[in-house]
């Protein structure tokens, strides 16, 4: 059997509220909902921060993690190098995962040069760290993209609990409940075997831990 596709994939079925949450909790929505999680849940990180730099950094992350991402994959779509926008086989998601490793590295590069929050720059690394993992592992082997930013989400969420637990904690429920009905989405149409779900899970919860352990 052909080791790049999916050989035990969910219950492929038609599902209205699974299409949305697949397309609500898309994974280029994750950096830029980490950094609004950041910004609304610990304020004081960026006490001294002018709003026009805190606006440009927004700004820059929305760019670079979602409106670059997706010009690519309709680039590469125009021209025939992808059959689909949604990447359904695991050899083509090999390009938009360059190209995307380099727009997701040049907000942490950026972050690092101009001494932004310390939980900024973990989560701008964990999302870099995330994006090569998936992209080392896709070589060889189809994954969910969608738990992974979902475990990323989840991740950084659970870095904010040890940061400052009674502030971080109700967000830590919406990331539970956003990470479970992303793989429930993504399982009821039938896009991943429950290993390619729990897979992605793991990947984008370690990227951002280690992110933490390596800056703290």
């Amino acid at each position: 059997m052909n080791k790049q596709q999916n050989p035990n994939p969910g219950p492929a079925k038609k599902s209205f509220p699974a299409s949305f949450l697949s397309v609500l909790l898309h994974p280029v929505f994750m950096p830029l909902l980490s950094c609004l999680l950041l910004y609304y849940t610990m304020p004081g990180s960026f006490a001294g921060v002018q709003p026009k730099v805190l606006s440009g950094w927004l700004g820059m992350i929305l760019i670079n993690t979602i409106m670059f991402p997706v010009l690519l994959m309709l680039l590469l779509k125009g021209l025939g190098f992808i059959k689909s926008i949604y990447l359904r086989e695991a050899k083509e998601r090999v390009i938009p995962l360059i190209g995307t490793m380099v727009f997701y590295f040049w907000p942490y590069l950026v972050a690092k040069n101009v001494d932004a929050p310390e939980a900024a720059r973990m989560l701008l690394l964990g999302n870099f760290w995330g994006i090569v993992a998936v992209f080392m592992i896709t070589i060889f082997f189809k994954i969910s993209m969608h738990t992974a930013g979902a475990g990323s989400l989840l991740g950084f969420t659970i870095v904010l609990c040890i940061l400052s637990a009674s502030i971080a904690l109700p967000a830590l429920l919406v990331a539970l409940l956003a990470t479970a009905l992303t793989g429930w989405a993504r399982y009821r149409l039938g896009a991943h075997s429950a290993k390619e779900l729990w897979l992605g899970y793991a990947i984008g919860i370690a990227a951002q831990l280690g992110a933490y352990l390596y800056l703290s």
